[in-house]
């Protein structure tokens, strides 16, 4: 249905029009008409026309003006200009407000019906155009939660690569590198900072989710997790490391009244907790900073600078050094450790080169953690008496510093190659076992799944770690190995080409010879062909 509106002040040219289209185009279309500028205004306004037929020279407001108003209103109105007046400003005007056609009286039927199909054909498009925008838009209504989902489980359960956050920013399109974390807790009623009936109120605000999440993005610029026992996480992301007093009171004010909204909407009692401002791969932090803050207060809202949790540090304390120190420990990244330990230590003799004993202790401190993940992400064997000439050691650097560097830097260094030469050995048993069950069964239907079950890790970590060690993905490697024994049959048994295809893996000759061919270069036939004219 084409929504068409006529503008002419002459009578007969409106019954013209209205029978040209009604018997070109029958009940497709709906015609309005008016005869002045004023009526063409207030016609369009409740009418909102697909198409408008306009004579420029109307009773008070011309045509050219009415355009412009109407396009004010309504931007999507495709407007044919008919005119007595074949005058260069008007058609210049018209042209300016994106008028299709201007055409000069009188006209031609077949050009009524021309130009009016080609409208309906912009309007065909621009419909099937929205049509598709709102089934996209509908589908990632569907999508975006359970990619946002996977994102802050991910952040909070760590487990992740770098690589998988950023893949997560970019479908999200968050642009900011900070976030700080809240988390909304439910149930039937709040009694202290206890919460009753948290299972029967979970499948109430289960059932109830979409509207959960369209009311907190209605207050917060943020990302939502799924329901989880009576908690949602809720990750906020911002676009600097502070924690503005301001900016935390309006913060709490929001969250009150939009607890309170959430209680009237749902008769479920609500509560929201708040962790400090970090980085993205600090969201468990916060995201533990703000549970904590709820258990420890009876409030509606409470924000972890509101309560005595956690610790403070003096102003110039490079805290995201060490962060980064036992971070790159955990991770194994050797070099990125070695940098952090030495920028360490700068800060220490820059600042407190005359506290050797401090500095002593912090290195040891830092020793013992550093050694205690060491333990953890490797296989060596923890004995109680491996440290015990550490203290007599320190002592025994009493003034001088540099060998007091060397030494934390040489410990530091062990507990990371530690975590990273287990690693090593760990991908390299992993992908050891992965290519014997390959090359074992490369002529079965084998998948990545079948061969990640084998080794006992999950396919997405798998196919990284093998593509990694080996330079090539699964599919690669299997068909280089499938190959290289089709080779070697084309060239060393007399077995019909069906008979290789199966012995390879292949259940399909013509996919067969097609893979070879890619891979090879030739058709297995030519192959084969070549190697015996060798011979």
């Amino acid at each position: 249905m084409y929504k068409i509106m006529l503008a002419d002040d002459e009578g007969i040219v409106i019954d013209s029009l209205r029978f040209i289209i009604e018997k070109e185009f029958g009940d497709q279309c709906q015609i309005e008409s008016a005869k002045t500028g004023r009526n063409v205004i207030e016609l369009a306004e409740h009418f909102r026309p697909d198409i408008a037929f306009m004579d420029i020279q109307m009773p008070g407001i011309n045509g050219i003006e009415a355009m412009r108003e109407i396009r004010q209103n309504n931007g999507n109105t495709i407007f044919i200009v008919m005119s007595a007046y074949d005058k260069f400003d008007y058609a210049k005007e018209a042209i300016n407000l994106g008028v299709l056609e201007y055409l000069n009286k009188p006209v031609e039927k077949n050009k009524i019906i021309e130009v009016l199909k080609r409208a309906m054909s912009i309007i065909d498009r621009e419909r099937e155009k929205r049509s598709q925008d709102l089934m996209i838009r509908e589908k990632m209504e569907t999508v975006v939660p359970i990619i946002e989902n996977g994102l802050i489980y991910s952040l909070l359960f760590q487990e992740y690569f770098e690589e998988d956050v950023e893949n997560f920013k970019n479908l999200l399109e968050i642009k900011d590198d900070y976030c700080y974390m809240g988390v909304l807790v439910f149930g039937e009623s709040q009694i202290g900072n206890h919460m009753t009936n948290i299972v029967g109120t979970s499948v109430r605000v289960q059932n109830h989710y979409n509207e959960v999440r369209e009311i907190v993005r209605g207050y917060f610029n943020c990302i939502m997790g799924s329901v989880m026992a009576n908690k949602i996480a809720v990750l906020i992301p911002v676009s600097e490391e502070r924690n503005d007093y301001n900016e935390r009171i309006a913060m709490i004010d929001k969250a009150r009244e939009m607890v309170r909204k959430l209680r009237s909407r749902m008769d479920v009692s609500f509560r929201m907790g708040f962790g400090h401002t970090g980085r993205l791969c600090d969201a468990m932090k916060s995201y533990n900073e703000a549970l904590r803050a709820l258990i420890q207060s009876d409030g509606s809202v409470a924000h972890v600078d509101d309560i005595p949790v956690g610790c403070d540090y003096e102003e110039n304390y490079p805290v995201e050094t060490e962060r980064e120190i036992f971070e790159q420990t955990g991770k194994g990244n050797i070099e990125q450790q070695h940098s952090a330990v030495n920028r360490y230590f700068d800060w220490m003799i820059e600042n407190y080169g005359d506290c050797e004993t401090d500095i002593m202790l912090k290195v040891l401190e830092f020793v013992l953690r550093a050694e205690k993940i060491g333990y953890e992400g490797s296989s060596r064997t923890y004995r109680f008496r491996s440290r015990q000439d550490y203290l007599p050691t320190l002592m025994g650097m009493r003034g001088d510093m540099e060998r007091l560097r060397g030494w934390f830097v040489d410990k530091m260094d062990a507990a990371v190659r530690d975590v990273a030469n287990n690693k090593e050995a760990q991908s390299n048993g992993i992908i050891a076992k992965a290519k014997a069950y390959i090359n074992t069964n490369f002529h079965k239907e084998i998948s990545l799944d079948d061969v990640s079950r084998e080794v006992e890790i999950s396919p997405y970590y798998f196919s990284k770690i093998f593509k990694e060690e080996t330079g090539q993905n699964f599919i690669e490697y299997v068909t280089a190995i499938r190959m290289d024994k089709a080779k070697e049959l084309l060239e060393q048994s007399t077995l019909s080409m069906k008979e290789i295809c199966a012995q390879v893996g292949y259940s399909d000759p013509n996919y067969f010879s097609r893979t070879f061919k890619k891979n090879v270069g030739v058709t297995p036939t030519d192959y084969k062909e070549g190697k015996n004219n060798e011979k």
